[in-house]
Order: structure tokens, then C-alpha cells, then sequence
């Protein structure tokens, strides 16, 4: 495992190496250019800058953030496909697009600069998280319109690892191609790792013995107590990468491996506010709310105030000082599941499960209704050879936790181990049954 002894703490580009001072007035700089750069050639920003009587001249200093309007998903739908877009499609290198599985995808594009702005601050991120020239990376983000596969694929190449772009699914020849390549590194989610780590053993190999030193986990909300049964059955360092393809992709931020104490965002390029939900005011430094984030170098996709619906606390850096870092993101506004007026995270359930013994991390989430009460009923799987009675144990501890930690009553189930759907990239934990 990585120590701080372990891995320099020198710095992959010039960013890195700024000072406070220098940070600040290159943030105020890119973020003069970039409203001046998103009023003059994107319609619904100048509406939106006009409606608020804000003019790209406002702009004096970066308090002046609070006077831009908001910018939301549903935004970019009504302007879909391409209106959101501040260059002339000739300019486009690269289009990419969510899955649309809520409603019309959203699209965003990049120009040559911006690529290779994202490669240099996954190259960072990944720089961050142990990966060095010359390492062997299995990239098993999906490729195609999804950010995480082409994404990190140029960050390897700019940081000068060699990359396996063997993209998601397929687990049998993941399995096959670890053990034959011996990468050092694997890129993915850290549901599909579970789901490699299960493949692995049946298979009849240990996890742990394999190549692998680092993953570099993202695209999906997960705990530290799954970062901790990751690290001990795969006997690796697991990291968190940070990303939105509304913002950039993945690489907005990072964790440091010396520390894993959540994402530094890369504050050149991204600036980061935390605000209350409801009232849409900033918090105080520490305190929960809903990130926020405005773009200060994206030429095709600029944005502003982007609402992410990711529910974090803004923190000083650590492992990189100059910038601040976010907590572990393990919720979000969108996934929230409010249950007889207890607001209630997927992530929670699993924190808790992993505490527990003979319960495995591969459970799902059936919202019903009866009546007009909803109800929660959570299958989950225990450990393989355990008798009944343990699992009844199991099940009786688990509602007992929730009940007692986050104030609501839920139903337990437990079942067969290999029964529940495996994760092939990011994993659905919820299944809304309700009429």
C-alpha cells in the first residue's frame, strides 16, 4: 500500500506550482473572459445576463461570481443539441453526451484547446493519484459519447503511461487481460471493480495477488467503507476521481493518494462554490450544500454556475495546498429517496452494510407503495456458506442500524450470493416500483 513516504510530492505541471496570490488573480482573469466569452456567443446566456441586469463588465472581482444566474441540466435540454455551444461547429473537435436516461441527453463539445485542457488536468489528476511515466493503466471507463473512457484515455497518454482501452463490460476478458498484461493501474467504477474483484475469484484467483497497485475510482457516489473492502480484497490503493461531462468529464479534481481525504478540485480551470439548496446563498466553509461550479477555460462549452445536485462540503487542501478540495461525494440532491419524510441516500444503506458481518456490498433498493405509505425494501447478499441463523442476524442488525442512524424503517431481505445484478460500468442501486 501507498505512504506519503512513498510517493513525491512534486508537481506534474506549472498549475500545480502556483502561488495563492498567482491563483487568484488567474481565476479572476479566466473568469473575465469566460462570461465575456459566454455572453458574446451563446444566446441563452445573454438572455440570462440581461435578465439579471449583469453586464460581462460587472465583473471585478470573484465575489462578483454571485451576480451571474444559475445554469441547470434543464438548460442545456431546452438548448439541445448544440445550443450551448460558444464556437462555430468547425471548431468542434469532439462531441460527447450523457446517457438521457431522465429526459433529452445533454451534449457538450470541446475544441482542440479544450482537449488538451482536459488531458492535462486528467494527467494531473492521475498524477495525483500515484500513477507515474511508464506505468501500465487498464482503462475500463466506457468509450464511445460517456466522458470516462476517451477522457481519461488522453490524460494516460499525455502523462506518458501506456494505456489498455479496453473500455466496460466484458468481465471474463477483463480478468483474462489482468492477469496476462499485468497492468499496475485500473481506471473504472468502483461497483465494476466489486464486480472484477468477484469475477477474480471465481475464477480462482485472490484479488490481492494480482498486478494492480492503484484504481482510480469515479462516475458514481461511493463510501469510504467501500474504498476499505476494495483496498483489502484487491490489495490496492483506491482513489477518487472527480468529474461531470457538463463541466468537463472526469478530472474537474482528485483525491491525493497521500492523504484520500476527497477530490482537490483544479481551481485553474474550475471554480468551485458550495451553496444552500434552497436558498441558493453561500455556506460557510465546511458546511454542507449543493457544488456548484463555473468554467474558466472552456472555449466550445462554457459555463456558469453550473448546479452539479452534488451534496459536499468545501475544504481546505491538503495534498495540494493551493487548492481546496471537496469531501467524498456520496450523495446527491437527484439521488435522494424521501421515505415517510426522512430524506434517505443509497450510500448511507451501504456504509452501514459493510459494517456488518456476513452482508457483501452488492444490494439494490425497491422503492413500493401501499396505499398511500411508500415503503423501502432492501435486497442485499450475504457472505457465501454462512448458515441461516447468521443471516437473520445479519438482516436484524441491518434494519436495526437504519432504523437507528438515519430515523426510518425498512424492510430487509437478504439473498443468494450471485443473485442481484452485477455492475458492467455504473450501477443502478434503485429500483422505483411505485404505480
Amino acid at each position: 500500500m501507498t505512504t506519503p513516504d512513498t510517493v513525491q510530492a512534486d508537481r506534474f505541471d506549472d498549475g500545480e506550482r502556483l502561488t495563492l496570490d498567482e491563483l487568484r488573480a488567474l481565476q479572476l482573469e479566466r473568469l473575465q473572459w469566460s462570461v465575456r466569452h459566454a455572453y458574446d456567443n451563446v444566446p441563452l446566456y445573454r438572455e440570462k445576463l440581461d435578465a439579471a441586469g449583469v453586464s460581462p463588465d460587472d465583473i471585478t472581482s470573484l465575489d462578483d461570481i454571485r451576480k451571474l444566474p444559475f445554469t441547470t441540466k434543464e438548460d442545456l435540454r431546452q438548448t439541445y443539441p448544440f445550443g450551448m455551444f460558444a464556437v462555430p461547429m468547425s471548431e468542434v473537435s469532439r462531441i460527447h453526451a450523457s446517457s438521457g436516461t431522465t429526459g433529452r441527453p445533454t451534449v457538450v463539445g470541446y475544441t482542440k484547446h479544450d482537449l488538451d485542457v482536459w488531458a492535462t488536468v486528467l494527467a494531473r489528476s492521475l498524477y495525483a493519484s500515484g500513477v507515474r511515466p511508464g506505468m501500465m493503466v487498464h482503462n475500463a471507463y466506457g468509450y464511445g459519447l460517456f466522458t470516462g473512457g476517451l477522457g481519461a484515455h488522453g490524460g494516460i497518454e499525455k502523462l506518458g503511461a501506456t494505456v489498455v482501452p479496453i473500455s466496460g463490460g466484458g468481465t471474463a476478458r477483463q480478468v483474462q487481460l489482468i492477469q496476462d498484461f499485468k497492468p499496475d493501474v485500473i481506471l473504472c467504477t468502483p461497483s465494476y471493480l466489486l464486480t472484477i474483484a468477484d469475477a477474480l475469484e471465481g475464477a480462482g484467483v485472490d484479488p490481492a495477488s494480482t498486478s494492480l497497485k492503484i484504481a482510480v475510482l469515479g462516475a458514481e457516489p461511493w463510501t469510504n467503507e467501500m474504498r476499505a473492502e476494495l483496498e483489502r480484497r484487491m490489495g490496492l490503493d483506491a482513489v477518487d476521481i472527480y468529474g461531470l461531462s457538463e463541466v468537463m468529464g472526469p478530472g474537474v479534481g482528485n483525491e491525493c493518494v497521500e492523504t484520500k481525504d476527497g477530490p482537490h478540485i483544479w481551481e485553474d480551470h474550475f471554480y468551485p462554490e458550495v451553496l444552500d439548496p434552497d436558498t441558493l446563498e453561500p455556506v460557510p466553509e465546511g458546511e454542507e450544500g449543493e457544488l456548484v461550479f463555473t468554467s474558466l477555460t472552456k472555449e466550445a462549452f462554457p459555463v456558469l454556475r453550473y448546479r452539479t445536485r452534488d451534496l459536499t462540503r468545501l475544504l481546505p487542501g491538503t495534498g495540494r495546498p493551493q487548492f481546496r478540495r471537496i469531501q467524498k461525494i456520496t450523495g446527491r440532491n437527484d439521488d435522494m429517496i424521501i421515505l415517510r419524510g426522512v430524506n434517505l441516500f443509497p450510500t448511507q444503506i451501504e456504509e452501514i452494510a459493510l459494517e456488518i458481518e456476513n452482508l457483501t456490498p452488492h444490494f439494490v433498493l425497491e422503492l413500493t407503495r401501499a396505499g398511500t405509505m411508500d415503503a423501502l425494501t432492501v435486497k442485499i447478499e450475504c457472505v457465501p456458506g454462512i448458515p441461516a441463523e447468521d443471516t437473520d442476524v445479519a438482516a436484524g442488525l441491518l434494519r436495526k442500524r437504519i432504523k437507528d442512524r438515519i430515523g426510518t424503517s425498512v424492510e430487509v431481505v437478504t439473498v443468494e450470493p450471485g443473485t442481484l445484478p452485477r455492475s458492467e460500468g455504473k450501477y443502478k442501486r434503485l429500483y422505483d416500483l411505485r404505480d
